[in-house]
């Protein structure tokens, strides 16, 4: 079964479509377009019908992506940011986990020069 969508919910999912999908023109769907214009299914819809929107659009807006198809995301460890994990290990925003990284570097260098300069 498809999942469903509220009046909320297809709103915003249209206005994803018309600011993020490479393939909505001026209400027409080119993947549909076999020389006669097309209107996009998933913009009259309140139905996941397109592919391309679910696997390529979609993931752009995570909450809503969360509510539509009934998963629950996860908030950053460090802003709390929604997120959605793809698997255990992720528990950052992209943007907390560059800066996580960053730190987690930086003191790995400076052990690294603690213990080279107590060898000597």
């Amino acid at each position: 079964m498809l999942p469903q969508m509220t009046g909320r919910q297809r709103y915003r999912a249209n206005a994803l479509i018309k600011k993020l999908c490479a393939n909505y023109i001026d209400g027409n769907c080119l993947l549909l377009d076999d020389g006669e214009s097309c209107v996009c299914v998933q913009s009259i819809s309140y139905s996941l019908l397109c592919k391309y929107f679910r696997n390529a659009v979609l993931p752009a807006d995570p909450v809503l992506e969360a509510e539509i198809l009934g998963t629950h995301p996860e908030k950053c460890v460090s802003c709390g940011k929604p997120i959605i994990k793809k698997g255990n290990r992720k528990k950052y925003c992209e943007k907390c986990a560059e800066i996580i990284y960053k730190r987690q570097q930086a003191e790995y260098a400076r052990k690294k020069r603690a213990e080279s300069k107590n060898r000597s």
